[in-house]
Order: C-alpha cells, then sequence, then structure tokens
C-alpha cells in the first residue's frame, strides 16, 4: 500500500511542479526584426538583423528563404546573412526570428514597392558559386539542425505534462496490478 501512495503522490507532485512552470517560448514579447535590403530581389543576399534578444545566438527563418539565418551577436542584437528563393513571386512574406526564449516576427517584402520583379542582382565574377534555391543533397532531415541553435529545443509545457499524467497512469496501473497479484497469492 504504501508503494501506491508513493507513486501516485509523486505523480501529483510532478505535474503540479511542471504546471506551474513557464511557458517555454514567449510569442512576440516585444522586440523587432528587420532585413536588408528591405525589398531584395529573388535570389539577392540579405541580412537579417534583430533586437531585443537575450542569448548570443538564434535563428530566422521564412518562406522566402532558402534555408534559415543563422543569427549570432550580443546586447540584445543578432545578425545573420541568408539568400532569397530565386523562384519567389513578389511579395510580402513572414519572418519569424527565435532567440533564447522569444519569438519575434517580422516581414520581408520581395520586389518593388510596386510589386514589380526587379532585375535580378548581378554577382562579381570573383564570387564563389553558391546555390539559390534548395538544392537536394541528402543529408537525412539534419540540414536544419546545422543552422539552427537546438539547445533551448524540447517539449513544452504541455508536451511536458501529457508525459508526466501518463507515466503517472502507468505507474499507477503496474501498482494497482502489484497489489492485486499479491492479494491473490
Amino acid at each position: 500500500m504504501g508503494s501506491l501512495r508513493l507513486t501516485v503522490c509523486t505523480g501529483i507532485l510532478a505535474v503540479a511542479v511542471t504546471a506551474a512552470a513557464p511557458a517555454a517560448h514567449a510569442a512576440d514579447g516585444g522586440g523587432s526584426v528587420a532585413v536588408t535590403p528591405a525589398s531584395p530581389a529573388p535570389g539577392a543576399d540579405l541580412t537579417v538583423r534583430t533586437e531585443g534578444c537575450a542569448g548570443g545566438q538564434g535563428s530566422a527563418a521564412s518562406a522566402a528563404f532558402v534555408s534559415d539565418a543563422r543569427l549570432t551577436g550580443g546586447g540584445g542584437a543578432l545578425t545573420g546573412d541568408t539568400r532569397v528563393r530565386s523562384d519567389l513571386e513578389p511579395g510580402a512574406y513572414t519572418v519569424k526570428a527565435v532567440c533564447g526564449d522569444r519569438v519575434i516576427t517580422g516581414s520581408l517584402t520581395v520586389g518593388g514597392p510596386d510589386g514589380a520583379r526587379p532585375a535580378a542582382p548581378v554577382a562579381p565574377a570573383t564570387a564563389a558559386a553558391s546555390p539559390i534555391a534548395p538544392v537536394p543533397a541528402g543529408g537525412g532531415g539534419t540540414a536544419h539542425f546545422a543552422t539552427v541553435a537546438t539547445s533551448g529545443s524540447g517539449p513544452d509545457t504541455g508536451q511536458a505534462v501529457t508525459g508526466l499524467v501518463l507515466a503517472g497512469l502507468a505507474a499507477l496501473a503496474v501498482g494497482l496490478r502489484a497489489r492485486r497479484t499479491r492479494s491473490t497469492r
């Protein structure tokens, strides 16, 4: 009987502690995201800058980017470089920056302010060749993690609470089963 009571109390305590923990990601808790140039052409290189980040690294993602921008810096400001997809239609796109426990959103306008597609940038002859669109190079889905800080990733509060509740129920079931087995002997 003591084992069952201990299991149930531990499960309840774990759920209570986890439920009281603050959420790991604050959505749009202030800060800003800026892109330079402000209205890039498809295929153009650009720099993403965030203000209001507590950590020294983060990432910025958008459907307009060839790949996520790895952001680094300090003092609340992070910067990183990426490239606009070459096959992108002009228009407005959302940019989502994740740094520390914050998510900051901004926008990016591809093409001119009138919606016309500006001329594609001309790369200097001395520039090294690099892809301007996603390349099917394999990687098994791990390429994303090479550009994103994964130190803060993991289950959110809801997932953690669900896991603890399920673990508590499983422990309760095992305890009841053991009790029933002992009483029938």
